[in-house]
């Protein structure tokens, strides 16, 4: 399988580098926020989603970098970045425009973490960094209570 590359410059874009992150994992010391270079970089290991959906089904990750440029702010809630062994699982990736092309990315995690860039404008990247390596198993989201 071929390293993905993904460049994301409206909100389309986003949802599809969004799809691909799902159930990623990220350890809170591998979010670096840049503000004097106006760049959050994110390392995480991403679920393959598009193996795990093949004719014959491989469950594994991906180590991947994810990039924004041009935000003016970065903001945490319920996101502990003090706490070194905080390990956050990535749900969605979403944009809201305000006044175009500026806007809002959130970042969603479970447990209701979320880390909000205020940006320029849309522009980021989602990259794998090297090859993949087997897990046990395919994130279920079917076991989700409903009350």
């Amino acid at each position: 399988m071929n390293d993905l590359k993904l460049v994301a410059l409206d909100k389309d874009d986003l949802e599809i580098v969004s799809a691909h992150l799902q159930d990623a994992v990220i350890k809170t010391t591998d979010i670096r926020w840049r503000p004097s270079e106006q760049r959050l970089v994110v390392g995480l290991c991403r679920f393959d989603w598009e193996a795990a959906h093949a004719d014959v089904p491989k469950y594994r990750r991906r180590s991947a970098a994810l990039r924004f440029e041009r935000a003016r702010a970065c903001k945490a809630l319920h996101v502990d970045m003090s706490d070194k062994n905080a390990v956050l699982n990535l749900l969605t990736v979403s944009f809201t425009e305000r006044d175009a092309p500026s806007g809002v990315v959130t970042l969603t995690f479970s447990g209701g973490g979320v880390l909000r860039l205020d940006v320029e404008c849309l522009e980021a990247e989602l990259v794998d960094l090297g090859e993949a390596w087997a897990t046990v198993a395919c994130p279920d989201h079917s076991k989700v209570a409903m009350t």
